[in-house]
């Protein structure tokens, strides 16, 4: 189910590039040399011409901030970058009208192409719950807090699978706590 997942697009950042550099300047409003949620949101245009919403945006510094400060700083943003360049690249790939949303089956390839073998099930329950519309599709921000959750609870998972058997026993209040700080 997901031992050959990996968002293996991306790697951890050694340096900032002058580009990104760039980019996190001007989205560092304050200058406070760490990007919060709402600079972020600031930055990012969905397909839609609109700005991602208020959850990707605080996910995506979520998985980021290694310091737990609720912000970013250049070279976290620069990882952060690399896996949206790597998301909206396998996104691109399967929104074949490019419409800048995609429908189940283009879900499932794309989620494949990452590693992830879910059942078509599990696929019509991830777009069911990001669809509010009820159009049976997925934007591109929606995918990419699928991406982040996905990618969380992976990480999560797999520190509690030692044997990598893909299946785990967790208390109650275990499971609540890696369903929490998944979920920020």
């Amino acid at each position: 189910m997901y031992e050959n997942a990996e968002f293996k697009y991306a790697t951890e950042a050694a340096f900032v590039t002058p580009q990104v550099k760039q980019w996190f300047e001007s989205v560092d409003r304050d200058r406070s040399g760490e990007i919060s949620w709402e600079e972020l949101q600031s930055a990012l245009v969905n397909a839609e011409g609109r700005n991602f919403s208020e959850s990707a945006c605080r996910l995506m510094i979520g998985m980021f901030d290694k310091d737990k400060t609720g912000t970013i700083n250049a070279l976290e943003f620069q990882e952060l970058y690399n896996y949206i360049n790597s998301w909206l690249g396998t996104f691109r790939m399967y929104d074949k009208d490019q419409s800048g949303s995609i429908e189940e089956g283009e879900l499932g390839q794309a989620l494949q192409q990452m590693g992830f073998r879910f059942n078509p099930q599990f696929i019509e329950f991830l777009i069911h719950r990001s669809d509010s519309k009820n159009h049976k599709t997925m934007s591109i921000d929606q995918f990419i807090v699928t991406c982040v959750q996905v990618q969380r609870f992976t990480e999560a998972f797999r520190n509690k699978d030692k044997e990598r058997a893909g299946v785990i026993t967790i208390g109650f209040e275990e499971y609540l706590a890696i369903a929490l700080n998944c979920s920020t």
